[in-house]
């Protein structure tokens, strides 16, 4: 069923009102409480040291296979 004949308006109207309407309510980032925000930013900093582990201990393997081709007779 279409709303905006009913109401006299052009849906292209109806959709824009709608879109300012939820952008108007939505929560800004800025606006999370701090609790939250600590939280997202402990969760990042503990997915980046995981990905820093991780890139650490695969250039140790390939530097060690480097140094064993290096000194092969």
């Amino acid at each position: 069923m279409m709303i905006a004949p009913k109401l006299d308006i052009h849906p292209d109207t109806l959709s824009k009102w709608t879109r300012l309407h939820e952008r108007a309510n939505a929560p800004a980032v800025n606006d999370l409480p701090d609790r939250e925000k600590i939280r997202q930013l402990e969760r990042e900093n503990r997915e980046l040291r995981q990905a820093n582990e991780i890139l650490r201990k695969a250039s140790a393997y390939f530097a060690e296979g480097e140094l064993d081709r290096r000194f092969r007779p």
